[in-house]
């Protein structure tokens, strides 16, 4: 028998002196009053019952009548100790819900983590929490110790590119987080030290997987030599260089009988007036929009606007002011200024460059658009020639197009050869065998009055999509496939032809490299 607690002393025993118990629960003391007899109730009762009304403790009870264990006894005790009843069944005015009502599951969370920031200021990782297998208030200190330090490298940048830090801060915590566990997490935020930009295209831009995964690329694409059986493959056809206005042919005629147009008239490429024909200190100015118009969409309706000024077509003013210069694209106009020729025939005693890379820039001059400048760069990326060009006797300046060519006065000024000396120095270089490499190449020959068949043009190689005879430009080709920016001189600086050949060049080696990697996806592998 288990110890007695003491919870039934109180209560006298319903059997008193009758009852035969060793250790009895209840009390057999004469100073406890018996206890009180049960209500009879109305309707008979059963011998056992379970009530289903719940007591005044919220309890339902199960009774025998103590007739059964004490003969005729009429008092009910409890047979067994009370179970607790369910609350739903408790309380008949109160049901379950439909399922259909209820909330199952969770709220789903990203399978990846994302992160968030607005278009400047400190950045807000929004990432599950049950999928990071670090801390998030670890992983945004770090994100703010990383966004501190590219806003002090990009100081001098930030005021044109306000998000750059926020962004490269979000991508360089996303590198560590996925080069580090979670114990090496914390150690891993170290950036090296780098210079400080001073343009977006500058090399110090950028995550350090930014800056390794560019370093792979330079190196991949500077390993590659370009050599003539390499390119061989990739030459365009003449009739495909017609096809984009190449000069294939020497036109007829004497070639460089009318040097210079000035005195006479002749409409301005600008502002499409007549005009008449004079040298820089004496030409008369127009006004113009120096950008290209393209076709936009605004409240749902198309509008052409100029790229310089954003203003719209139909408003004929411009918002440049400059000369009067003319332009001319016809090979008889271009043969009157000045001949054309074709490369020399290549000499066993004088071997000369396989491949090389060339662009030119034009200024406006009293002959039309005149080339000024010559940049040459071999298979291997290496400057050979580079060098600025004096107009001919009788032909002057009228703007030197400093936006687009970079030449400017003073650079003119250093110029010694005329584009005959250019042409006999090229001769020494480069012959009709030579593969010639360039961007829009027909605007560099027909400049330097060069007929030339063998050529790889990367506006070819890389055709718009709306087709000939639109041409995409080189600046966006080697930000798309390079991930670098060229051309980001200002009105004062404007564009290096030795960059942009250089550029070029890679281009190609680029284009030759994803070339063989599809053959090799494809299964088809070629030389």
């Amino acid at each position: 028998m288990f110890a007695t607690t003491g919870l039934f002393r109180n209560l006298a025993c319903p059997e008193r002196d009758t009852c035969t118990r060793q250790n009895c629960l209840f009390s057999h003391s004469s100073d406890v009053p018996p206890p009180k007899p049960l209500v009879k109730q109305a309707t008979p009762v059963p011998t056992t019952i379970r009530s289903s009304t719940p007591s005044t403790s919220g309890i339902s009870s199960k009774f025998s009548s103590t007739s059964d264990l004490h003969g005729s006894n009429p008092h009910v005790v409890p047979a067994k100790r009370p179970a607790l009843a369910s609350p739903t069944k408790m309380i008949p005015n109160i049901a379950e819900p439909p399922r259909k009502l209820q909330k199952v599951g969770v709220a789903k969370m990203p399978l990846v983590p994302v992160a968030s920031s607005s278009e400047s200021g400190m950045p807000v990782l929004r990432i599950n929490a049950a999928q990071s297998s670090v801390a998030i208030p670890v992983r945004q200190t770090m994100l703010k110790t990383l966004y501190e330090h590219f806003v002090i490298l990009y100081k001098s940048i930030l005021s044109t590119n306000p998000s750059l830090a926020s962004e490269h801060a979000l991508r360089q915590e996303d590198e560590v987080y996925k080069k580090s566990t979670k114990l090496t997490y914390r150690n891993a935020s170290a950036l090296k030290r780098r210079e400080v930009p001073t343009s977006i295209s500058h090399p110090s831009v950028g995550t350090e997987g930014d800056i390794v995964s560019r370093a792979e690329a330079r190196k991949s694409l500077e390993n590659l030599q370009l050599t003539a059986d390499r390119l061989e493959p990739f030459i365009h056809t003449t009739e495909e260089l017609k096809s984009w206005g190449y000069f294939v042919d020497i036109p007829p005629g004497p070639g460089g009988d009318r040097p210079s147009q000035e005195g006479k008239i002749a409409k301005c490429e600008r502002c499409t007036q007549y005009f008449l024909v004079k040298r820089a200190e004496e030409s008369e100015q127009c006004t113009y929009h120096w950008g290209k118009a393209y076709t936009s969409r605004a409240n749902g309706e198309k509008q052409r606007t100029y790229s310089c000024c954003s203003r719209s077509v139909v408003d004929s003013e411009g918002c440049s002011h400059g000369p009067h210069v003319f332009y001319e694209s016809t090979a008889e106009e271009l043969h009157s200024r000045h001949a054309f020729s074709f490369l020399r025939s290549p000499k066993s005693d004088s071997p000369k460059l396989d491949v090389v890379a060339l662009d030119c820039e034009m200024i406006y001059t009293t002959g039309g658009m005149r080339v000024a400048r010559v940049s040459i760069v071999d298979g291997s990326g290496k400057e050979i020639f580079d060098e600025f060009v004096r107009m001919d006797e009788g032909v002057n300046v009228i703007d030197y197009n400093t936006r687009f060519s970079g030449i400017t006065p003073q650079n003119y000024a250093t110029a010694l050869r005329t584009l005959s000396s250019i042409r006999e120095a090229l001769d020494l270089l480069i012959d009709s065998n030579t593969i010639l490499v360039g961007h829009a190449l027909d605007n560099d020959l027909k400049t330097l009055r060069i007929i030339h068949h063998k050529c790889i043009d990367t506006a070819l190689l890389f055709p718009h999509k709306a087709g000939a005879p639109y041409r995409r430009s080189l600046k966006d080709l080697v930000r798309e496939k390079l991930g670098r920016s060229i051309q980001m001189g200002d009105a004062n600086e404007g564009h290096s032809s030795l960059e942009d050949a250089s550029a070029t060049l890679d281009l190609v080696r680029w284009y030759i490299l994803n070339k063989q990697k599809s053959a090799v996806h494809s299964g088809v592998i070629t030389t």
